[in-house]
């Protein structure tokens, strides 16, 4: 009888919840597609030798580089059978959590940033060439390749021994307890900056609440502001839920059979982080003059009430 019950929850293990997450997927891939081919068109006409536009840059590469191991889930949701082989499973894998990781590092350079030009009172921050901008963006990159791709390839998966057909079932490493300590400390550090973040935006909304008052909609330093609570309405929706989730999920299931219940929740909280691929439908919906124009329209007719 137990193992009736057992087997009818559902679990990653027989992809009874493939339908939801290939719908996820599939949403990801057609939005993540058109937002980088919608930015491409805005960059085109922005100023390259600023920090923000290298790092929105950058986060299409990042965006770009996920997106092409996006087709293989879906296969595998699709067929419920791995064809790849075990290490381009580990690939696939790996990458979802490299792409939560970097954008979420991206989203705190570019808060940073504005933050500081808010700060000191400073139109923008620039490089002094494109030439440097470019050199960032591929000493960063060069970064990246060095320090977080060998160890991914040469760590990840290796403390069990996995089912070659069967991809993205790694729950198992979670049992070896330097894993669960760089998990525990990664979250943990994930929450309390987005935390922070939030909290410096608040002081700096309030300020200008304060010194504006009702002639805020009409400056361009609000409008900037603004823009940067999509990211950190990203880091919240996309992001949180999954880091809150694996907080309770090293203390209580770590070490338990990978089919369960709350491992199903912790891959589908996993997966729901790949939703901050529309982050670029947002910012050419944010920088679009006539969503600007009914956003006044409507929040005028609030304060008017």
């Amino acid at each position: 009888m137990a193992e009736q019950n057992a087997s009818s929850q559902p679990s990653p293990c027989d992809l009874s919840w493939s339908r939801h997450l290939t719908g996820l997927y599939v949403m990801v891939l057609v939005g993540g597609l058109a937002g980088i081919v919608c930015i491409l068109f805005v960059l085109a006409n922005m100023n390259t030798r600023s920090v923000t536009t290298t790092a929105v840059i950058n986060l299409v590469l990042v965006h770009g580089a996920f997106l092409v191991t996006v087709p293989f889930r879906l296969v595998y949701l699709a067929r419920g059978e791995w064809y790849f082989g075990l290490p381009f499973c580990k690939v696939v894998s790996a990458t979802l959590h490299v792409h939560m990781y970097l954008t979420f590092l991206f989203y705190v350079g570019i808060l940073g940033v504005r933050y500081l030009v808010f700060f000191k009172h400073r139109d923008k921050m620039e490089f002094y060439r494109k030439l440097h901008a470019v050199a960032a963006s591929a000493a960063l990159w060069l970064l990246v390749a060095v320090t977080i791709i060998p160890p991914l390839l040469s760590r990840y998966g290796s403390h069990g021994t996995y089912n070659a057909t069967q991809c993205f079932e790694f729950q198992g490493e979670l049992k070896e307890n330097s894993v669960k300590v760089v998990n525990y400390v990664v979250a943990a550090g994930v929450i309390a900056i987005a935390f922070s973040l939030l909290g410096l935006q608040g002081v700096i909304m309030a300020s200008m609440g304060k010194r504006l008052r009702r002639a805020c909609l009409s400056h361009q330093e609000f409008w900037a502001q603004l823009k940067n609570l999509v990211f950190l309405g990203v880091i919240f929706v996309c992001f949180l839920p999954y880091q809150f989730f694996r907080l309770y999920y090293l203390r209580e299931h770590a070490a338990k059979d990978s089919c369960q219940r709350a491992a199903t929740y912790n891959e589908l909280f996993l997966s729901f982080t790949a939703v901050s691929c529309f982050d670029l439908l947002l910012f050419v919906l944010g920088g679009s003059h006539r969503f600007r124009q009914n956003l006044i329209d409507f929040l005028s007719c609030l304060s008017c009430r």
